[in-house]
């Protein structure tokens, strides 16, 4: 096993990290992939309202409320998404 991972700096973070995720990095030249983080957040902030406003519908209505509590479960993933996106761009991460 190895010992800590040596703490990054927002210059490696502006430059983008290492290729971890990308089996394909490199391969006949292609560049490395980044994540679009802004685009991930406004999927997730769309997800967000979408789900929580079909959550509370529901529950307005005399439907089953199991659909309803599965939107709100959605909308609370969807809020955990947006924090650890908020975080990311805010040390520096390109996208």
């Amino acid at each position: 096993m190895t010992g800590p991972a040596k703490k990054r700096t927002r210059e490696e973070y502006e430059q983008g990290l290492p290729d971890h995720h990308d089996p394909t990095a490199g391969f006949a030249g292609a560049p490395a992939a980044q994540s679009a983080l802004t685009l991930r957040l406004i999927l997730a902030l769309f997800g967000l309202v979408v789900c929580l406003a079909g959550g509370l519908g529901w529950l307005a209505t005399d439907l089953p409320a199991w659909p309803a509590v599965l939107l709100l479960i959605f909308a609370v993933v969807a809020v955990v998404d947006i924090v650890v996106i908020v975080r990311r761009k805010a040390r520096g991460e390109p996208g």
